[in-house]
């Protein structure tokens, strides 16, 4: 069975959404592909988001190639999670639909950033369990 493809999704793809894609890679790849976009990208990810990810767990989002990047850049997914925009999402095609309302980091302190990736790390093993329990069943 093919693992399910997740996408991460925020307004400008540069921070919460992109630590999404990067912690569901470094923490559930063996379960759901993840992979993360917006609605009006950036030009940039942020680097706050880029400098906390790789002190906290190692992880080099632009080394790794994550670009902010259209919803249309997409592969058909299967689950979209949107990281708490307050904004409506344009309808993408998926068989599930979650919100994890996390307020944007940006413009604010490492705290700030700190307790967002410690939350998307939470959130994304919690799904990673659900999925596999879903397969399991």
């Amino acid at each position: 069975m093919a693992k399910p493809k997740v996408a991460f999704l925020c307004v400008h793809n540069a921070c919460r959404s992109q630590m999404a894609q990067a912690l569901g890679q470094h923490f559930a790849a063996d379960v759901f592909e993840s992979y993360s976009a917006g609605t009006a990208p950036a030009a940039q990810i942020q680097p706050d988001a880029v400098r906390i990810l790789r002190a906290l767990y190692g992880i080099d989002m632009l080394r790794d190639g994550q670009t902010p990047k259209l919803l249309a850049a997409l592969p058909s997914v299967d689950i979209v999670v949107t990281m708490g925009c307050n904004v409506q999402c344009p309808a993408l095609p998926c068989r599930r639909r979650m919100d994890w309302g996390l307020e944007d980091p940006t413009g604010k302190g490492d705290e700030a950033f700190i307790y967002t990736a410690k939350a998307i790390e939470q959130n994304i093993k919690a799904l990673r369990a659900a999925l596999s329990a879903d397969m399991q069943a």
